[in-house]
């Protein structure tokens, strides 16, 4: 019986390699049957997301930059004009629209097509769990690695946003000043008095003082003798002021009329009095130096002496000797008979013959 069984056992036929091949193709066929209409619909799922992604982005980033064109021509148009004198310049507000424009067309990129990446995964069935955390672990290491260039690049963002300042603005930066030539979301560059360019990074202005916003204050002291009528003085600069404020082209810069303050200082021989003027942004300094001139010119025709330094010889304070400066100290020097007066006695010669002390 064992041999009959044997013999039974080697009569089964075995499978061949060919046959191996057909039953792994066959099941690949049906793999294959049972999975292409997901892989269809995921396909398309994935072409239609990307399109969708592309679209929003085309049509995003070209509404962003109509937007940043019409601002542009807005500026224009009332540059010139009577309210372009009180906006900013065109120059200043295109940069300012272009950095914006530039930004927000980043911004909306990133967000899109960062967001049509994100679903593309998840529609293949990957796990995003691990990525994320993968990339929170990144960015913080690239944070941390680049954390100046990332404080200088938030730092423009928020100085143009808030329109803290802009290109032909005189500003303090606190580490350089001067007027502004550029401005950019990680650098500006500054244009100092001297001729010389500063380039200020963003994360390091810690305060800015704007020189060229709103309106500037023109403030000019004059020093008249403590005994001139100062009402006479008060009349001659208001009228010097009206003179100036009708004149081209300060009639544009002064933006109300001048007004004396009144004393500033008072001292002896002299007294201080306060000037003020409202004027344009970032005409201060020529208007003070016009109004000085004028004051001066008009000052001098009332005749009316204005007092400087170095003052005048009949305001000068007479400086009286004292009489004892120039009597010595006492000094033990002073008396023959002291011991350091005989102490100081040369020694008279010695004489062959004659002893000593005779």
């Amino acid at each position: 019986m064992f041999w009959s069984a044997a013999l039974a056992a080697d009569s089964t036929p075995r499978p061949t390699s060919l046959d191996e091949a057909q039953r792994t193709a066959n099941d690949a066929a049906g793999w294959v049957e049972q999975n292409w209409s997901v892989w269809l619909s995921n396909g398309l799922r994935i072409i239609l997301i990307l399109l969708i992604a592309v679209a929003m982005r085309h049509l995003i980033r070209r509404a962003i930059t109509k937007l940043i064109a019409r601002m542009n021509r807005t500026a224009q148009a009332v540059d010139g004009t009577a309210l372009g004198s009180l906006l900013v310049n065109a120059e200043r507000r295109r940069q300012r629209s272009e950095a914006i424009g530039s930004v927000l067309r980043s911004v909306a990129s990133f967000v899109i097509m960062g967001t049509a990446a994100l679903t593309v995964l998840s529609v293949l069935k990957i796990n995003l769990a691990p990525l994320l955390a993968s990339a929170g672990v990144a960015g913080v290491a690239i944070g941390f690695g680049a954390r100046n260039l990332v404080t200088d690049f938030l730092s423009g963002v928020f100085m143009i946003l808030e329109d803290q300042y802009g290109v032909g603005d005189t500003i303090d930066a606190g580490v350089a000043s001067g007027e502004v030539i550029e401005v950019g979301l990680r650098v500006t560059k500054l244009r100092g008095v001297d001729g010389e360019i500063w380039y200020v990074r963003n994360g390091e202005v810690k305060r800015i003082g704007n020189l060229s916003q709103g309106w500037a204050t023109a403030g000019v002291d004059v020093q008249v003798r403590a005994d001139e009528d100062l009402d006479r003085v008060r009349e001659v600069i208001t009228r010097t002021g009206e003179e100036m404020r009708k004149a081209e082209p300060w009639s544009e810069r002064l933006w109300e009329p001048v007004e004396v303050l009144g004393l500033n200082a008072i001292y002896l021989d002299s007294v201080i009095i306060r000037v003020s003027v409202k004027t344009m942004p970032g005409k201060a300094v020529g208007v003070e130096r016009e109004l000085r001139w004028r004051i001066k010119r008009a000052l001098d025709a009332e005749g009316i002496r204005i007092v400087g330094r170095p003052l005048d010889p009949d305001l000068e304070t007479v400086i009286i000797a004292d009489p004892a400066a120039a009597v010595a100290a006492p000094s033990a020097l002073a008396n023959p008979t002291s011991p350091q007066s005989q102490a100081t006695t040369p020694i008279p010669p010695v004489t062959p013959g004659v002893p000593i002390g005779k």
